[in-house]
């Protein structure tokens, strides 16, 4: 996995998720920090994914300037080469789990999108019920209202 590809990943991964542009994403995440946390935590790990970028490919160069073609590696070179090999590997580790990471707050938005759905729905089917009078189903009709009491019947007896 490239660099570019991991941090290009992790772009479409959140402008996906918010169908926002990063760039509109992160002025939106400074202005207004607390209406979306996940956004915030989103484009922190972004950062860091950012960080972790830059650090793979040092190590990459540094690795291929140690074992370039023609180079005759002396004792002291083999400590060098041991030492970008492992940094370089704790560096692909650390970018997989910044990507996971992204992974994982994007499927909470989208379960917090289809929570917010449900109440929705919830709420709408809700309405048309309390329209009815206390005790009615759904299923029959209201019953009739009773009639009015005529004034005059209870003075003919």
């Amino acid at each position: 996995m490239s660099d570019a590809t991991a941090l290009d990943h992790a772009d479409a991964m959140i402008e996906k998720a918010w169908n926002l542009p990063i760039a509109e994403l992160e002025e939106t995440a400074v202005r207004h920090p607390v209406e979306d946390p996940l956004l915030q935590a989103a484009l922190r790990t972004r950062g860091h994914l950012t960080v972790v970028s830059n650090s793979v490919a040092v190590h990459q160069d540094r690795l291929h300037a140690l074992t370039r073609p023609g180079r005759v590696l002396a004792h002291y070179d083999l400590a060098a080469l041991t030492d970008t090999a492992s940094a370089l590997r704790s560096a692909y580790a650390e970018s997989y789990s910044a990507l996971a990471s992204l992974r994982h707050l994007v499927e909470a938005r989208e379960a917090v999108t289809a929570d917010r759905a449900a109440q929705r729905v919830r709420a709408a089917t809700a309405r048309p019920a309390l329209s009815r009078p206390l005790g009615a189903t759904a299923d029959r009709p209201a019953p009739p209202a009773p009639a009015a009491p005529v004034l005059g019947a209870a003075n003919r007896r």
